[in-house]
């Protein structure tokens, strides 16, 4: 498992060693992640969900597992205001670290796990949960004042991606072959291209603001999260690749956009951005063991 995983895990290392040496610009890594999320990100999901077989009545159980451990995740971050005594501002600004997950790194594990099954069974949970976790964020950042969110939401390239892929799926149509081919060629840089920008968002010494409310959401995000998901998924019996993605998607590091819109809603994005650091380095360590126990 480890050495399955080692690849992707060397790139998001690769990325930081770069922007720490010759590729320093921001400007560089700003437009990059932009390039990534709406040019070849969209490509990769469409095609994945619009190919594979998709089996909807085992897609239900999983879905509503990814909704209930979600809001588990958040929560157990926000417990973070009666046991760390988290100040406003910080706590809706980390909460978030705690259920919000990389889907850079899910797609990539999971395609390395699965194949294209195992990525379009993904697509559809992350279809599902990245409009919700992005609600409840910009809710808890703006103090319920989110009015701008619903055009961000119907706006989003991945979720009109996923949308797109399942009508193409449920009604059996067809890209011709040199479109598919295409749409393969950007799909095929969007993950380690993907894996690279995270590497490069980290930030080594932002935790020593608050280590404590880092080491919680982390806690929470690596260990307390996947052991919510095994339980909800056999609970409602989930099982083969729809587990399996269910339980890497828990299993992630939280989401480097989760920084971006710390920054842009005026909160503290110093705190987010060491625990989404805190998160990643530890998911070298937590994700095989995860995946190993309960995989």
């Amino acid at each position: 498992m480890i050495t399955l995983l080692l690849p992707d895990f060397l790139l998001i290392l690769l990325g930081y060693a770069l922007r720490r040496s010759s590729f320093r610009d921001d400007g560089f890594w700003q437009g990059m992640e932009q390039f990534i999320y709406y040019v070849l990100f969209p490509p990769l999901l469409f095609n994945a969900v619009s190919r594979a077989p998709l089996d909807m009545a085992q897609s239900g159980p999983m879905l509503l597992a990814g909704l209930l451990f979600t809001l588990g995740g958040l929560l157990l971050g926000y417990a973070a205001r009666w046991l760390l005594q988290a100040t406003p501002t910080a706590l809706n600004s980390g909460t978030q670290c705690a259920y919000r997950f990389n889907t850079y790194v899910g797609l990539a594990i999971i395609g390395g796990l699965h194949g294209q099954q195992g990525i379009a069974a993904f697509a559809v949970l992350v279809g599902l949960l990245i409009p919700l976790v992005n609600l409840v964020a910009i809710l808890q950042l703006t103090q319920g004042q989110g009015n701008r969110i619903w055009r961000e939401l119907l706006a989003n390239p991945l979720i009109i991606a996923i949308t797109l892929g399942l009508c193409w799926n449920l009604n059996e149509w067809s890209l011709p072959t040199w479109l598919h081919h295409g749409l393969g060629l950007l799909a095929g840089a969007a993950l380690p291209l993907g894996l690279i920008t995270v590497g490069g968002a980290l930030r080594l010494a932002a935790w020593r603001g608050a280590p404590w409310l880092v080491a919680w959401w982390s806690v929470v995000k690596l260990l307390l999260l996947p052991l919510l998901a095994v339980a909800c998924c056999r609970l409602l019996g989930v099982t083969g690749v729809y587990y399996q993605a269910a339980l890497v998607l828990a299993c992630l590091p939280s989401a480097t956009t989760a920084y971006i819109l710390a920054v842009r809603l005026g909160s503290d994005g110093q705190l987010v951005a060491a625990t989404i650091t805190a998160t990643t380095l530890g998911a070298m360590l937590t994700v095989p063991l995860n995946l190993a126990l309960w995989g």
